[in-house]
């Protein structure tokens, strides 16, 4: 039996970062690791880049069924105090992308470096170590593959089930539901979205074409940002961000000409354009989309005949598309799981169970989804020291 102040199921962001503060507060700390390297998924992140934070993080940028749950992990610890801390490690920063902050020296030395730092510290990490079953509290016991560990206190950090291939699970929500915890229903996110039927074939004959820029509408939000379509759907960043709040069923709407108002163009370009449709339209959007979607009867007239209507209509094809999807790519495209642990069982301020003292999730385990661009990541640091200032 191997004793400890506190045991830590996940050798992730959020449970190397928590198990590097309290050990740097002098607590006793062991992780368990199933795999044969921590950070696995943290060595992937951003094509392998890591952008660590976004310097805008708030409430606002997270999605889950208790939204308010976030603010206080978010205002104790910023984005810049998360720059602060791994630069202690000599990393260095670039903004690429307004507010978006990638480790120059990219996600497998962040870390390693976050891993030497849980080592130097004194924190205890045991590798190839599957959790066949836990019990507790008073104290809690892991049993690994070789043997037992027990502590008063246990953080649950092993995140949700999205990118199966770097060993990805659903333990932390099994554990949840052991210990009577509710569970907010777990789903991909910020995973491509596939269309079915006539729009599938579309998809399929626009499969590759990308656009910087469109705004993509589900759930009663809107994104921004680039879109891609697939062989089988649609994808690209506006796509993964509108992900996180589609279910079945749900529609999703596409302007793919956000901040300009199409119909009026063609009005304008009515008395003072002589060539075809299309050919305007062609001006302003890629030639294929256009091929497409456009209403084939006003395509091909001159846009001075086009009547009001036609242009009501043209104008709507590109920015009023909609979509029900059929399903998403799933849990081996997702780039996060959505859902996981209800927040309503956790207290904000310390990630600790409210009738269970000394056990904690925290990271993606729980039900506090971010938008793309560090926001993720973000909340692993956030809840990590929200839970040890706690300890």
């Amino acid at each position: 039996m191997r004793s400890s102040d506190l045991l830590v199921i996940g050798a992730g962001a959020s449970g190397l970062f928590l198990s590097l503060l309290a050990a740097r507060r002098g607590l006793s700390v062991t992780v368990l690791e199933h795999g044969p390297a921590t950070g696995r998924k943290l060595r992937a992140s951003g094509g392998g880049r890591c952008n660590l934070t976004n310097l805008a993080a708030g409430p606002e940028d997270y999605f889950s069924d208790n939204p308010h749950f976030c603010k206080s992990a978010l205002a104790r610890f910023t984005p810049a105090e998360a720059l602060a801390a791994f630069a202690e490690f000599g990393l260095a920063f670039e903004e690429k992308a307004p507010g978006q902050m990638f480790c120059v020296q990219g996600a497998r030395r962040l870390a390693e470096a976050l891993e030497a730092a849980c080592r130097e510290a004194g924190a205890g990490i045991v590798l190839n170590c599957p959790v066949r079953a836990v019990t507790g509290p008073g104290p809690f016991r892991v049993e690994g593959k070789a043997e037992t560990f027990e502590a008063p206190r246990l953080a649950v950090a092993c995140g949700g089930p999205s990118w199966p291939n770097l060993g990805a699970s659903n333990l932390a929500f099994r554990l949840a539901r052991q210990f009577g915890l509710g569970v907010v229903e777990p789903r991909p996110a910020l995973v491509p979205l596939i269309l079915s039927g006539v729009q599938a074939r579309l998809c399929r004959d626009l499969a590759g074409l990308s656009l910087a820029e469109a705004r993509v509408s589900c759930g009663g939000r809107s994104f921004l940002g680039g879109l891609l379509f697939t062989h089988r759907g649609l994808s690209g960043p506006a796509m993964l961000e509108a992900s996180c709040l589609w279910r079945p069923g749900l529609e999703v709407a596409v302007d793919f000409l956000p901040g300009r108002c199409l119909e009026d163009l063609l009005r304008q370009g009515r008395t003072e354009f002589r060539g075809l449709t299309k050919t305007f339209l062609r001006r302003l959007l890629p030639g294929r989309l256009v091929a497409e979607l456009a209403p084939p009867d006003a395509a091909e007239q001159p846009l001075a005949q086009l009547s009001n209507a036609e242009l009501a209509e043209t104008a709507r094809a590109f920015q009023g598309f909609t979509a029900t999807p059929a399903d998403t790519e799933g849990f081996a495209k997702a780039e996060v799981t959505a859902g996981g642990v209800d927040t309503r069982n956790i207290s904000s301020k310390t990630m600790e169970c409210r009738d269970i003292p000394g056990l904690f999730f925290l990271g993606e385990a729980l039900d506090v989804t971010g938008r793309l661009g560090g926001f993720n990541l973000q909340w692993a640091w956030s809840s990590a020291a929200a839970a040890a200032a706690s300890l």
